[in-house]
């Protein structure tokens, strides 16, 4: 006698407006593209999904990673049909917050932490300056990228040094370096500043675009929103501890939401040492390698076949849990 067929899990994926194989990208699309439209385009692609005849729709789940997040929500409240979601590298807060995050306060924990090794609220421009690659996390907000690409082409470590030392040469505090508090931390705050201003000629790259930036600027934080979802939906959170783009902070704070709205089916997982892509990442900047950790795959496979009647519901997970996968190698 045969095993009965087990089930199958399948999996599909649209491209966002704008953006086709291989990463490419229309300018033209994408540079006339808002939050709002990207938000209506999910719903029009879940909806195409739902009348697929293959398609059960009592099993729908709806995988959201980074600005995803604040879409998939939104396309599930919206929906007569019943989904759940998955939220990774969620974002709660609204854009604005989130950029001060990376622009501000991230580089000056930097800097605090890393960088001044004296405890003095001093930088060295000759540290630095002699090592351009291990600080180039620093380096994108301190100087032009014309000066990057050059240093890029020639190697010469003094390009790098006389950027700074024009930037920061009338410190009168300590010929040599920057002040923390009255240089560094000023200047990342007037290049955030100019970023959430708008000041940008044209759209260049992804996140370039003015009109990108001021929709998502106006839309209402998600932390606002997830209280809406269905109790019948349910929802996951996964965040990396190392997240430099959607702090893991974010994570907690939808979670917490949704303990307060006593929300039946919610549950969080974070993972030590994984950051945005959950690749291992430090803490001050994202992984260069591809792939989602195989872990961490795995948790998603098993809330995906619980969730969609394959298995038996994890009915002995509490609706607020918080999982530390700290195990996982």
């Amino acid at each position: 006698m045969n095993p009965p067929q087990r089930e199958a899990l399948q999996c599909s994926r649209y491209d966002k407006r704008g953006i086709g194989g291989n990463w490419t990208i229309n300018q033209n699309v994408w540079g006339n593209a808002t939050i709002n439209d990207l938000i209506q385009d999910s719903k029009k692609a879940l909806n195409v999904l739902i009348q697929q005849p293959e398609v059960d729709r009592k099993r729908i789940s709806i995988i959201g990673h980074s600005e995803g997040t604040t879409i998939a929500p939104r396309a599930a409240i919206d929906n007569s049909t019943r989904v759940n979601i998955i939220l990774m590298g969620p974002a709660a807060q609204n854009l604005r917050d989130i950029l001060h995050y990376q622009a501000v306060d991230l580089p000056t924990e930097y800097a605090t932490q890393v960088l001044d090794k004296n405890h003095t609220g001093l930088i060295s421009i000759q540290q630095i300056s002699k090592d351009p690659f291990r600080y180039s996390f620093i380096l994108n907000l301190l100087v032009p990228h014309s000066v990057l690409d050059t240093f890029l082409r020639t190697h010469d470590t003094e390009v790098i040094s006389n950027a700074l030392v024009n930037k920061f040469g009338n410190n009168t505090i300590k010929a040599g370096y920057i002040s923390i508090d009255k240089q560094f931390k000023p200047s990342l705050i007037k290049g955030y500043e100019n970023l959430t201003t708008f000041n940008l000629s044209k759209c260049k790259n992804l996140e370039g675009c003015p009109i990108w930036y001021r929709s998502h600027f106006s839309l209402i934080p998600t932390l606002c929103v997830i209280g809406n979802v269905s109790k019948s939906t349910g929802i996951l959170i996964l965040g990396g501890d190392n997240d430099t783009e959607t702090p893991v902070q974010q994570a907690f704070l939808l979670q917490q939401r949704l303990t307060d709205v006593n929300h039946p089916d919610h549950a969080l997982i974070t993972y030590p040492n994984l950051g945005h892509l959950f690749y291992p990442s430090s803490q001050w900047s994202r992984g260069a390698g591809v792939g989602i950790e195989p872990y961490v795959l795995a948790d998603l496979y098993a809330w995906l076949e619980a969730h969609s009647g394959f298995t038996t519901p994890l009915t002995t997970m509490p609706s607020s849990s918080i999982s530390n996968s700290s195990a996982h190698k």
